[in-house]
């Protein structure tokens, strides 16, 4: 998405590390670089309002459940494997293999 104007920082950047941003994940002169775009991209403001009211749903909805145990495990043995630069497998990797 683009909204067909020059920024400084891409529409494509921008969306590409929209929840990082949303998260609190990125460093503080990146955040300043989206916030510049966001004044300037009403596309992207919209779209990061949208998103940020769809995260707010969510914990509100979804925010005092427990996660398992065993699927807080498999998320974080996947965020290891990405963070490690390897080929994420498509199945369950932390399951016992099934008897044929």
């Amino acid at each position: 998405m683009s909204c067909g104007e020059p920024h400084e920082t891409d529409c494509s950047e921008v969306l590409d590390h929209l929840y990082e941003f949303l998260d609190h994940e990125m460093p503080d002169s990146d955040c300043t670089k989206f916030e510049v775009h966001f004044e300037e991209c009403s596309p992207c403001l919209e779209k990061y309002g949208l998103e940020q009211a769809v995260k707010k749903l969510v914990k509100r909805c979804c925010g005092s459940d427990d996660v398992p145990t065993d699927l807080r495990a498999k998320v974080m043995g996947r965020i290891d494997l990405i963070r490690a630069g390897e080929a994420v497998p498509d199945h369950d990797v932390t399951a016992a293999p099934q008897e044929q």
